[in-house]
């Protein structure tokens, strides 16, 4: 599982289902294109709906509920994670990525264009609100 970089600053919901995926940004945009999604409606980003949509267009399985961030040993091996988690006017909005368990050890990919390193490790700095379980089909 490879990081994928959005290549729209609100495209962290697509890139984040390429991610689980194995396809790039630009593929799964052509697949959320054709569900009627796009990265520019804020939806995007402050309702799971879309996401949901695109993922299991891709093949990739996202679990039922949204549950509460307790701790990274209690995440599952993969997950999507609802960081930045913030309101405006009344609205949720977040930014979208993917948490990973595999024999390497554990890491979030995020898509953020700025970032010197998609891979991160620093948990400490990414204070999620709630996951998903995650599993590719």
């Amino acid at each position: 599982m490879k990081a994928v970089v959005q290549e729209e600053i609100s495209g962290c919901g697509i890139a984040t289902c390429a991610v689980l995926a194995g396809v790039s940004y630009a593929e799964a945009r052509s697949r959320a294109k054709a569900l009627g999604i796009h990265a520019q409606d804020q939806a995007l980003w402050s309702d799971t709906a879309y996401v949901r949509r695109l993922a299991t267009d891709l093949g990739v399985e996202l679990g039922a509920r949204e549950l509460p961030f307790e701790s990274w040993e209690g995440l599952p091996d993969l997950a999507v994670l609802a960081i930045k988690w913030r309101r405006e006017r009344g609205r949720p909005f977040w930014h979208w990525v993917v948490f990973r368990r595999d024999e390497g050890g554990e890491s979030v990919l995020d898509s953020k264009k700025s970032l010197k390193r998609n891979v991160r490790q620093d948990f400490g700095r990414l204070k999620p609100r709630w996951f998903i379980e995650a599993s590719v089909i």
